[in-house]
């Protein structure tokens, strides 16, 4: 067998195991601890999800050429202000290629975000929770396991995520 051959078998090999993973076995499934992920603030800060651990964490990756994701915008902060007492920490994640602190945060104002918006103009959010494009959201535990994932713009009446919220935030360390 030649190269071509070698390397075509080998790529049938490695599609074929992949089809066989069970479905969990994704480091950002549900029900599974979310991955380890930092950025930096719109102040240039290093910022991490580590840092939020015991909190619950709606993350949302966005960008601001996405008119779905400025949709959403309204909806997000509706979230925030309305659990941001309860314990609910929301992260807007820009992937916006080039962009700077100073940019983002005038979009942001703009907007009337107060909720914490991180920079990722690299994408490493893509690979680390492995998102196929924007909006992408995920909620995060106390605990740090991935409790839900929703592709497209996030609705703050959305049975789903209102009932997953509000037992995340319920649970909380001591309570009984």
């Amino acid at each position: 067998m030649n190269a071509v051959g070698r390397a075509a078998a080998a790529m049938s090999s490695l599609l074929v195991a992949a089809a066989c993973l069970p479905a969990d076995h994704s480091p950002a499934a549900i029900g599974r601890p979310a991955p380890a992920y930092a950025a930096r603030s719109l102040a240039g800060d290093s910022v991490s999800l580590a840092a939020h651990a015991g909190e619950v964490v709606l993350l949302n990756v966005w960008a601001t050429w996405c008119l779905p994701c400025r949709d959403e915008i309204p909806a997000l902060q509706r979230l925030h202000e309305r659990h941001q007492a309860d314990g609910l920490r929301i992260v807007g994640v820009s992937v916006d290629s080039h962009a700077d602190g100073e940019r983002i945060g005038a979009f942001a104002r703009d907007f009337g975000v107060t909720y914490a918006i991180w920079l990722d103009p690299d994408d490493r959010v893509a690979q680390t929770f492995l998102t196929v494009g924007v909006p992408t959201t995920f909620l995060i535990g106390r605990d740090g396991t991935l409790l839900w994932r929703h592709t497209g713009p996030v609705r703050d009446d959305d049975p789903a995520l209102l009932a997953l919220l509000g037992r995340a935030l319920a649970d909380r360390p001591g309570a009984e």
